[in-house]
């Protein structure tokens, strides 16, 4: 059967407020072999199906918005509770589904220190952001970056009209999850520079001086090999130092979101050059654990070439784009307002965009040709919900 998918009926299934993803078209769904029983358990009934099929939908909690081309679900479980009298999804199973027109988007809202860094690429600066609807937590062992740890790949960069590189020209190669700055090239009119990292933060030694693009809080950090000279008290830079992406990454974002943390970040020289400059380039993600607080995933399938990464930015200071044309991830879990929603494999093709607007962020989340197998929602309401 097909029919239209009232408001009430997705608030009783999700609790969210509903409404078409197309103004034009309507929100529809259709059931196939519908079955509904009493289950062993008490106070719960089962709803089951064989194919369920929506298309046109558009939910929104808050300021996040999840809109919905189409999803496709087959031999489908869901568990209803009875709660005060009124019937609610508590769970819902599907051993196969597919989706396509998926769009998430809202504001972003990136831990204290990151956003910072962010917001001052903007001429202007401005004030902090406001709260939004992705706020990660404190929780420093939240973080792993598996799939950093054996990346390949490159970055190049585009500075046009620098204030301290003149047209200047970036290359960083990344090979087995590391960067090793002997390597890294920055091409422009006259003497080419020298990027490096020491202990104060990461830095180009132009012909007229050294310029930290990056101040550490404090040293040694996780991740960093830091420059080395050469003779007793010799100006000369005889290593340029090495991070190692997966602990240098993991170590930022938990340092920048700990109590009390130092003051870090860009300097003014930083913004000067980020602002002016462009960003291509693109990463082999290596097989292994990616996690942040409220979601993970284990990434696989490098060895097939999936799970790369393209990077492009026209300028950084106006956002940033990535850019996965084969998305394959297990044991997927993520974990908003009391609800988790797991599966046993999924594969997508996906792209996540950051637009940076005055003091503030948004992104936006475009996935197609996804496909997932085992599929799980828990729907655990707060108390107060």
């Amino acid at each position: 059967m097909t029919v239209p998918l009232a408001a009430s009926f997705i608030d009783l299934l999700f609790g969210l407020e509903l409404g078409p993803a197309d103004e034009s078209i309507r929100n529809r769904c259709s059931l196939e072999s519908l079955v509904w029983k009493k289950s062993e358990q008490e106070g719960l009934l089962e709803l089951g199906m064989r194919e369920f099929e929506a298309t046109g939908l558009r939910l929104a909690s808050d300021a996040l918005v999840l809109e919905i081309g189409r999803i496709a679900a087959h031999e489908v479980v869901g568990q209803v509770r009875t709660e005060g009298g009124v019937p609610r999804l508590s769970a819902i199973e599907a051993v196969e589904a597919e989706l396509s027109g998926v769009k998430l988007h809202g504001p972003l809202v990136m831990p204290p220190q990151i956003q910072a860094a962010l917001q001052a690429l903007q001429p202007s600066g401005g004030a902090a952001p406001s709260a939004g609807v992705i706020s990660p937590q404190a929780a420093a062992d939240a973080w792993c970056f598996g799939p950093l740890a054996e990346a390949e790949g490159a970055i190049r960069g585009q500075i046009t009209d620098a204030h301290l590189l003149f047209d200047a020209d970036v290359t960083v190669p990344i090979r087995q999850g590391l960067i090793d700055f002997n390597d890294a090239t920055v091409e422009h009119v006259g003497p080419d520079s020298r990027m490096g990292v020491s202990r104060l933060g990461l830095y180009v030694d132009a012909p007229n001086g050294r310029s930290y693009l990056y101040q550490f809080a404090s040293a040694p950090l996780a991740g960093v090999e830091f420059e080395h000279r050469g003779a007793l008290l010799s100006p000369w830079v005889s290593e340029r130092g090495k991070l190692h992406l997966k602990a240098f990454a993991e170590a930022m974002l938990r340092q920048s979101v700990g109590v009390g943390g130092q003051s870090q970040g860009l300097t003014e020289q930083a913004r000067l050059l980020l602002g002016r400059t462009a960003l291509a380039g693109e990463v082999q993600l290596s097989d292994g654990l990616f996690a942040v607080p409220g979601a993970q995933a284990h990434v696989e399938g490098s060895g097939e070439g999936r799970n790369a990464v393209g990077v492009r930015s026209d300028a950084l200071h106006q956002g940033l784009t990535l850019q996965m044309a084969s998305l394959s991830a297990r044991d997927a879990v993520v974990q908003w307002r009391g609800a988790q929603l797991g599966c046993e494999k999924i594969a997508a093709r996906v792209k996540f965009q950051v637009f940076v607007e005055g003091a503030h962020l948004r992104f936006v989340l475009d996935v197609e040709n996804c496909k997932v197998a085992g599929l799980r929602l828990d729907l655990h309401r707060p108390e107060n919900g």
